[in-house]
């Protein structure tokens, strides 16, 4: 077997500030190279974020670096509404895929991307790198000890100040990728969902839409039955917040910095109806570099990732099930049909 995984890159997007330098550092991956269609934006981005790698290959061409033999797996940060149409050229290839979030705009995407993925034998996975901070382990593992007792609710808070050079991410509307749903959104939803047992039955949602039809602003709620419910909210006009909370029969818990700093301890308070009251350090850790470590670690070693496709389409209903309230103004039924 390799000892590394051989990555290829499609697209010059912001993130590569962390995941390419994360590629390089992790033991068990290889930069090889990296692909824009905008001419000179991959070299640019290769020399900004991963200059000690003089190997690596920038081209202005994507469909090139899939062509290439030498490449094992794909790192996809396109734009949201190009994900499935990449993610599938992909995989038709032979190349492992790991998809910046959301995965896909829509199920029946999701579904045609999952079906590729047997039919070519290769490892597919949505790209939420905050799931691999050990902060969350340390929640998992205090909601399993029963102090705080079921989880009932959960309240998740996303957000960033939107600058003129982000503009592009709200210049289309949410039915075609544009939108604070989109971008952060999927943070909120996927936290939501992941402290329940179940996929939620109805959402519920608002938004403050703009000239294109995206929203800049969107809170909801989640039912997950049984009076068991789910508050999100994201924002393009808030100060930054990456925050979740569950609260339980016996107390409750609170994550502070979902999108954790790599040189920074990580801080979970929790409670008690008994009285404790304690804020936990976590040592500080890098979820980009946990990310590829483990991706790369599940296809050398044929492993399951972490994150399921199954629980890529959990998602991807959730989310349009929220943005289908926002559009008809009412509440949206979710059957399981949908979710499985």
């Amino acid at each position: 077997m390799a000892e590394q995984l051989r990555w290829g890159i499609l697209g010059a997007a912001r993130v590569n500030d962390k995941l390419m330098p994360a590629i390089v550092a992790a033991p068990n991956a290889k930069l090889v190279a990296i692909a824009s269609r905008r001419p000179g934006a991959a070299a640019e981005t290769l020399n900004k974020y991963a200059p000690s790698e003089t190997d690596a290959v920038a081209l202005d061409d994507p469909d090139a670096l899939l062509q290439r033999d030498d490449i094992d797996a794909v790192y996809l940060p396109m734009a949201n509404e190009e994900h499935a149409e990449w993610a599938l050229k992909a995989i038709n290839h032979g190349k492992h895929v790991l998809i910046e979030k959301p995965m896909a705009l829509t199920v029946a995407d999701i579904d045609a991307i999952a079906a590729a993925a047997k039919a070519n034998n290769v490892t597919v996975m949505e790209g939420f790198m905050y799931r691999f901070h050990p902060q969350h382990d340390f929640v998992q593992e205090l909601i399993e000890s029963g102090k705080i007792g079921d989880v009932r609710t959960v309240k998740t808070s996303f957000a960033f100040p939107m600058k003129p050079a982000r503009q592009y991410r709200i210049n289309r509307d949410f039915n075609h990728g544009g939108g604070a749903m989109w971008d952060i959104g999927p943070y909120a939803v996927h936290t939501a969902r992941h402290w329940f047992d179940c996929e939620p039955v109805s959402a519920t949602a608002m938004a403050k839409l703009n000239e294109h039809g995206a929203d800049v602003s969107l809170a909801g709620m989640f039912d997950f039955g049984d009076g068991r419910y789910a508050q999100f909210e994201m924002s393009f006009e808030h100060a930054r917040r990456s925050v979740y909370e569950i609260i339980g029969t016996l107390g409750g818990v609170t994550c502070h910095t979902v999108w954790q700093p790599e040189d920074e301890q990580a801080l979970i308070s929790y409670w008690t109806d008994e009285g404790v009251q304690e804020t936990v350090a976590i040592s500080a850790a890098n979820h980009f570099n946990l990310e590829i470590e483990h991706f790369s670690d599940c296809v050398l070693n044929g492993k399951s990732p972490r994150l399921s496709l199954a629980d890529a389409r959990g998602n991807c209903v959730a989310i349009n099930a929220a943005l289908q309230s926002v559009h008809e103004r009412k509440t949206i039924k979710i059957s399981s049909k949908q979710v499985f």
